[in-house]
């Protein structure tokens, strides 16, 4: 049993031995990556961050994946993915610097995360986080289900971005 699921099969051992170029084409080399430019969140000041799809739907993520989404993002020292919410469960994992994760109705609940920290935010939780290093870091971001990018904010986070003339969906 896993988490109380019993196990029902099991995944038969085969001769399937794919070539290196076949392999090739799944992976996703950092270098050849680009910034995604559709979290328009990103475009609040204090909120200037780079993300860069991974795992997901094709074409905006190299390699695809089914009912789960990474992506590595870059945030300068200071800076934020602003207070959001998904219908998805949503996991984080610092990779170096520090990040601060926050969560609640207003973002008051918050924990530290230093590389190769980990946390999970339940679906429905509202969520996001900040770069509390001295210099920029990377931390990953994964979510589940066939569509995570139904994102929300809350109202104070709609205002910032319409201060900013920038327009959420």
């Amino acid at each position: 049993m896993i988490q109380g699921v019993p196990i029902t099969a099991t995944a038969p051992i085969t001769d399937a031995n794919p070539t290196v170029a076949e392999m090739e084409a799944r992976v996703a080399r950092f270098r050849s990556l680009r910034p995604t430019d559709d979290y328009v969140d990103s475009a609040i000041p204090g909120y200037e961050r780079l993300t860069y799809r991974v795992l997901g739907v094709p074409p905006d993520a190299p390699l695809a994946a089914e009912d789960f989404h990474l992506s590595f993002v870059r945030c300068e020292a200071g800076k934020a993915a602003p207070l959001h919410n998904h219908l998805t469960q949503e996991v984080f994992i610092a990779l170096t610097g520090r990040w601060e994760v926050f969560w609640g109705p207003e973002g008051e609940r918050r924990i530290v995360l230093e590389p190769w920290d980990t946390i999970s935010i339940p679906p429905g939780v509202s969520r996001g986080f900040r770069n509390i290093a001295a210099e920029a870091s990377y931390l990953i971001g994964m979510a589940s289900g066939r569509d995570p990018g139904n994102i929300n904010w809350p109202a104070p986070v709609r205002a910032a971005a319409l201060a900013a003339g920038v327009t959420l969906p």
